[in-house]
C-alpha cells in the first residue's frame, strides 16, 4: 500500500493499515524542509528529519524488516522503524517509481489540494492500470467524473473494454463528508448518529441505563456498552486508562445482561430511506426572500397595532355619527391622512374621532419610514452575511467555516438546527454556503473579545469548535466555559494524549458539563482504508474515542459468513450483520449465500479479520 499526503489523514491512514491491517506501507510525505501539517497539537510542521522520524514512527507504528529508500530521483528516503518513508516534493513518475507503484495493491493520494490529487492520480492510472485508488476530493461534483474517467481509463489500459477490468477500481472520498455527520451528532441533543447507503437508513442512539440498571425502550441490537463513566459525558472520552471500565464494542447478549447499570448505543431502527431531506421552509420561492424575512418581529407589531387602531376608530365613527360603516372607515382614512375637512360645527365625537385619526395618523409616518428603510436593507443584504438575531437562543455556535465547517453547517440546516457562525476569514470558503442558507456570521478572532458574545453564546445550546487549529478550538472551549460552565462543547483535537489530558482537567472543573472529542482524520482513516482494500465503509460511528465502522460486504468468498444464517454469522467484539442491502427485515434465522450483499457493524481489527 502506498500512501501520500500531506497532513495528519496520511499519517493516520497509515497507521490505520499497519497497526490495524497489517499492511505494508510506503508513506510518501513532503521533504521535511517544506511546511506540512503533522498530527500534532497545534499541527505544526518540525523543521528537522530526526522529528519527523518520531513522528512518522509513532504514527506507522513499529515494525521489522523493512528497507529503506534510496534516496533519487527527487525523492529522499530514509526508514522510520521498519516503514519505508519517501520525502518528495512533487509526485512524478520517477518518485511513484521509486515507492513501487506499479507493483502496489492500492495508492492513496491524501493531499489536502483536489489538484494535486487529480494530477496524481492520472498519471498512477497511466503507470499501473490495475492499481486501486483512493482520492480525497472535496468537490464532490468533480470526484464523481474523475472516478468514472479514471475507471474507463483503466478499462481501455487493461484491453478489457469500457466495461472495465475487474481488480481495476478508483474511489473518491471527503474527510469532511466522513465526519460531518458525527460531529452534527455529537454537538446536537437528541440527534441519532446515522449512516446511510443507497437504500437503507441506519441510526443509533445513546440510551441511558432505567431504574432496574437496563437499557430501556426498544431496539434492534447492542451496538456497544458505553464505560463505567459513560453517564458523565465529560469524562468519558478521557476516562480509557485511568483505571475506568472501557467501552465495549458490539457486545453479545449474554454481555449485555450482564451490564446492568451501563449507558448503551442501541441500533434503534433500519428503515427504507425515502430520499433527501425537505428544504427548509421559509425560504421563499425562485429566490425572492419571504415576506416576514423584510421586516422585524417589532415592526411587523407596530403595524398591526396601527392596522387595529384604524379599525376600531372607524367602528366608533359608525356608532357615534350613524354613518354607513363603509363610509366610516373611508372618513376615518381621510382623517388619518390629514386630507379630509375640518369637522368644524360637527358634534363632539365626531371632532373627537377626527383628532384621534390625526395623531395615529402621525404615529403612521415614522413606522412606515422605518418599514421603507428595513426593507431596503434587507433586499441589499439578502446576498451579504446576516448577523445574529436580537432573541436568539438554543442555538449552535460553529467556530470554523473550512473544508470542515462548510460541511457541518450544511449538515445542521438540513436537520433544521439554528446556527450562528464565528470565522476570522473573510474570504472562507463556507461564507458563500452561510449566505446561500442565510445563517448569521459573526466575522472576528474567536480569541479576542466579545466575539463569541456577538455569536450569543451565553443562550447557546453548544458549541461547536471545528477550525484546524487545537489550541484555538481549546482556547474557545475554555473562553465559552468561563461564560456558561454548562454549555456543551465539541473540540475537534487531533492528538490523542493531547485530548486525554484536556479531558481530565474539564471533568475537574466542570463535572456537570459535557465535552466531545472529534478527530477528523480519526473517523475518516478507517473509511480510507476500507476503499484501498476493496471494502465500501459506509460510515463509522464515534464510541467514546473508539470507532464502529459501517461497511457493505459480499456475502461469497468469506466462510464466516457464506452459508450461516444472519445469528451464526455475529462474533462478539469483531462484527455483526444489520441487514442486506435493501432489505432492513430480515430475519435471524435467514441463510446468507453467494451473491448476498450485507450490511455489517464492526470495528476496526474485526472488519479487517473479514478481509
Amino acid at each position: 500500500m502506498v500512501v501520500c499526503g500531506d497532513d495528519g489523514l496520511a499519517y493516520r491512514l497509515a497507521a490505520e493499515l499497519r497497526g490495524v491491517h497489517g499492511e505494508q506501507v510506503i508513506l510518501v510525505v513532503p521533504p521535511s524542509e517544506r511546511t506540512a501539517r503533522l498530527p500534532v497539537a497545534g499541527r505544526a510542521r518540525a523543521a528537522s528529519a530526526a522529528l519527523l522520524d518520531r513522528v512518522v514512527s509513532a504514527a506507522v507504528g513499529r515494525g521489522a524488516g523493512g528497507s529503506t529508500a534510496t534516496a533519487g530521483s527527487g525523492a529522499n528516503g530514509h526508514r522510520a522503524d521498519g516503514e519505508r518513508v519517501l520525502e518528495a516534493a512533487d509526485l512524478t513518475e520517477a518518485v511513484f517509481a521509486e515507492a513501487g507503484v506499479e507493483r502496489a495493491a492500492a495508492l492513496a493520494l491524501v493531499y489536502d489540494d483536489d489538484e494535486t490529487n487529480i494530477r496524481a492520480a492520472l498519471t498512477a492510472r497511466r503507470l499501473n492500470p490495475r492499481l486501486r485508488l483512493v482520492l480525497r476530493l472535496y468537490n464532490r461534483r468533480l470526484g464523481q467524473h474523475i472516478e468514472e474517467l479514471l475507471d474507463q481509463a483503466a478499462a481501455l489500459a487493461s484491453g478489457e473494454g469500457a466495461a472495465g477490468g475487474p481488480e481495476a477500481s478508483t474511489a473518491v472520498l471527503s474527510d469532511a463528508d466522513t465526519a460531518a455527520p458525527a460531529l452534527v451528532a455529537t454537538a446536537v441533543a437528541g440527534t441519532s448518529k446515522v449512516v446511510q447507503t443507497d437504500s437503507l437508513l441506519l441510526r443509533a442512539v445513546e440510551r441511558q441505563p432505567s431504574r432496574d440498571g437496563h437499557v430501556a425502550g426498544p431496539g434492534l441490537c447492542t451496538l456497544a456498552l458505553l464505560s463505567a463513566t459513560g453517564a458523565d459525558p465529560a469524562g468519558a472520552d478521557g476516562s480509557e486508562g485511568n483505571g475506568d471500565q472501557g467501552p465495549r464494542l458490539l457486545p453479545d447478549d449474554e454481555e449485555v445482561r450482564r451490564a446492568a447499570g451501563r449507558a448503551a448505543v442501541v441500533l434503534e431502527q433500519v428503515s427504507s430511506f425515502g430520499g433527501p431531506e425537505s428544504a427548509a421552509t421559509g425560504r421563499g420561492v425562485g429566490g425572492v426572500p419571504p415576506l416576514a424575512s423584510l421586516f422585524s418581529r417589532r415592526l411587523r407589531w407596530s403595524l398591526a397595532g396601527i392596522v387595529g387602531c384604524v379599525v376600531a376608530l372607524a367602528v366608533a365613527l359608525w356608532l357615534v355619527t350613524g354613518t354607513h360603516p363603509l363610509r366610516a372607515f373611508y372618513l376615518t382614512l381621510l382623517d388619518l391622512f390629514a386630507i379630509d375637512d375640518p369637522a368644524i360645527g360637527a358634534p363632539l365625537g365626531r371632532q373627537i374621532l377626527q383628532l384621534l385619526s390625526g395623531l395615529v395618523g402621525l404615529l403612521l409616518l415614522p413606522v412606515l419610514l422605518a418599514a421603507v428603510l428595513e426593507a431596503l436593507g434587507t433586499f441589499r443584504t439578502t446576498s451579504g452575511l446576516r448577523k445574529p438575531p436580537r432573541g436568539l437562543g438554543g442555538h449552535v455556535v460553529l467556530l470554523g467555516l473550512g473544508k470542515i465547517g462548510t460541511r457541518v453547517l450544511t449538515r445542521l440546516r438540513e436537520l433544521h438546527v439554528p446556527v450562528v457562525c464565528v470565522e476570522s476569514d473573510p474570504e472562507a470558503r463556507g461564507l458563500a454556503t452561510a449566505r446561500r442558507l442565510r445563517v448569521p456570521v459573526v466575522l472576528g478572532d474567536v480569541t479576542q473579545e466579545g466575539v463569541l458574545e456577538a455569536a450569543k453564546i451565553h443562550r447557546a445550546h453548544a458549541l461547536l469548535a471545528v477550525t484546524s487549529a487545537d489550541t484555538t478550538n481549546l482556547e474557545a472551549a475554555l473562553y465559552a466555559r468561563s461564560v456558561r460552565p454548562d454549555l456543551r462543547v465539541v473540540l475537534r483535537l487531533y492528538d490523542d494524549h493531547f485530548a486525554t489530558a484536556v479531558y481530565r482537567t474539564l471533568r475537574a472543573a466542570h463535572p456537570h458539563a459535557s465535552t466531545r472529542s472529534r478527530s477528523v482524520s480519526y473517523l475518516a482513516a478507517p473509511a480510507f482504508a476500507g476503499a484501498m482494500l476493496g471494502r465500501q465503509v459506509l460510515g463509522a460511528i464515534p464510541v467514546e474515542r473508539r470507532v464502529l465502522l459501517f461497511a457493505a460486504v459480499e456475502v461469497d468468498g468469506h466462510p464466516e459468513l457464506e452459508g450461516r444464517t444472519v445469528a451464526e454469522a455475529f462474533r462478539a467484539g469483531a462484527w455483526r450483520v444489520l441487514a442486506l442491502e435493501g432489505r432492513a427485515d430480515v430475519s435471524p434465522d435467514h441463510v446468507l449465500e453467494k451473491g448476498d450483499r450485507v450490511v455489517v457493524a464492526a470495528t476496526r481489527r474485526g472488519l479487517a479479520e473479514l478481509g
